[in-house]
């Protein structure tokens, strides 16, 4: 029975069972199995894994271990000085799609401008589909489902505090330079429009006419936003997670 020598690193021991953190851990296989399978035998899930190093190299998920193996798991969050760094994946672009868990949490990033695919009946097949065909990093409460094959971008969401949900996020994918709050419909993710209130007239309660003039028209589900009672509140929200806090 051949084995190899592993160690997972900072957030990496989240998914590891207490007795298992920060302790080099032996494997045991036969033939020469993708490390990629090692390390989710392990129960990390590979969306996040950020790099791999096998005795002091770089390599890719593909990389069949090998006897005598040592091989180091690191998170995004920590930096390894090691050249070259073969890339697991590429960069994605902040484009998220939600699990059920996370109703409350697809509403604030579509609120700072971010496109949230969200349903609460997606099943676990369609979620990882979405996430694979549209290039869309797959948030979710469910370990098993990042470790579905095409999953190939995915966060394991830790905190059950809505607003620590937002800026957990916000932190693991580096998005506070990224936001453009009202830019997005909070309840369909279409893109919102300038339009013109004498356009819109006949849609609008006889306080709104009276006291509102500037507007926004979501253009795929055509619900109208303006800054009612509620945007100073919104706004406040907004500003607090436009800087990471301490």
């Amino acid at each position: 029975m051949n084995r190899a020598q592993y160690r997972f690193y900072a957030e990496l021991n989240d998914f590891l069972p207490p007795e298992s953190h920060n302790a080099t851990l032996t494997h045991q296989f036969k033939d020469n199995p993708a490390i990629k399978d090692s390390i989710e035998s392990f129960g990390v899930p590979h969306p996040e894994v950020h790099l791999i190093v096998v005795n002091g190299q770089s390599v890719d998920f593909a990389y069949g271990v090998k006897d005598g193996d040592r091989c180091d798991i690191y998170p995004i969050s920590q930096s390894v000085d090691i050249s070259p760094v073969v890339p697991l994946r590429p960069q994605p672009e902040p484009r998220f799609v939600l699990d059920i868990h996370l109703g409350k949490l697809a509403g604030f990033l579509r609120m700072l401008g971010f496109d949230t695919l969200y349903r609460n009946d997606y099943p676990d097949e369609e979620l990882a589909w979405v996430s694979s065909t549209e290039n869309r990093i797959l948030l979710t409460r469910d370990i098993g489902l990042l470790k579905r094959g095409i999953v190939t971008h995915g966060y394991w969401v830790r905190s059950m505090n809505p607003h620590q949900r937002l800026e957990e996020v916000l932190r693991r994918f580096e998005l506070f330079d990224s936001i453009s709050p009202f830019s997005r419909c909070i309840h369909c993710n279409g893109t919102l429009e300038v339009v013109e209130k004498q356009d819109i007239l006949h849609r609008l309660q006889p306080k709104t006419r009276e006291h509102y003039d500037d507007f926004r028209r979501c253009e795929a589900c055509d619900k109208i936003y303006w800054k009612g009672s509620h945007y100073e509140q919104m706004q406040d929200f907004v500003e607090k997670f436009r800087q990471p806090s301490n």
